[in-house]
């Protein structure tokens, strides 16, 4: 099954994937392989971003000009297909998982799409991974797709390592809508998380109701 929004209809999110550029063979095929591992209990759907939304992410990297981007948590790896697509051929972008078996997966797709040397994968615990990073203005762009107990902490420990007028891209932070009325630590991480960055002066901030929530943090 392909991911999508929870706010849309099958029919409506079908409509919107038809009103932009149609996915290559690569997504879609990365799109098939990781909704048959999901099926078969590898995973969850929900870890793979929606293609519109791999597709957005493409376009946004290109807009804000990003040369150097960091993700956090990448899975079988399309939101890292996505932003690397969109860097420069001198850029780069450093991925940050625990897991092998569904970055391997990853690697097969990156390299089909030739963009495997625009990407360095590193595996560990996420948190050990971004402290150990040189505390420096580094990335351009972020993207955090991970366990959404440590989104805080993620933002706190990559907001020095961005360069001024960078962008942290936070997913999955309307959380099915669950926001509303929390049912679990997960759902209750990411709605103070929320409250927390509305007024956050270390950033120009914006929820956005695209996919599961995608909020857009630019460092002031």
């Amino acid at each position: 099954m392909t991911p999508q929004s929870f706010l849309l209809s099958t029919q409506l999110a079908d409509y919107v994937r038809g009103c932009g550029d149609p996915p290559d063979d690569v997504v879609t095929d990365l799109v098939a392989e990781t909704a048959a591992m999901t099926a078969a209990g590898d995973g969850r759907p929900t870890y793979q971003v929606a293609p519109e939304q791999a597709a957005f992410l493409t376009l946004l990297t290109r807009i804000c000009g990003a040369r150097w981007a960091v993700e956090v948590g990448t899975f079988t790896g399309l939101s890292a297909l996505a932003i690397a697509r969109g860097l420069p051929e001198d850029g780069g972008l450093l991925c940050l998982d625990r897991d092998e078996h569904w970055t391997d997966v990853a690697r097969r797709y990156w390299a089909r799409a030739g963009v495997d040397e625009r990407i360095e994968l590193r595996l560990g615990e996420a948190a050990d991974l971004v402290a150990a990073l040189p505390l420096r203005p580094t990335f351009d762009l972020a993207f955090v797709d991970a366990d959404k107990t440590g989104y805080a902490g993620y933002v706190d420990a990559l907001h020095p390592r961005m360069h001024p007028g960078g962008l942290l891209v936070l997913d999955n932070t309307l959380r099915a809508g669950r926001v509303l009325d929390p049912a679990d630590a997960d759902d209750r991480a990411i709605a103070q998380l929320n409250a927390a960055l509305a007024a956050d002066p270390r950033f120009d901030t914006v929820l956005l109701p695209v996919a599961d929530g995608l909020t857009l943090l630019r460092v002031r």
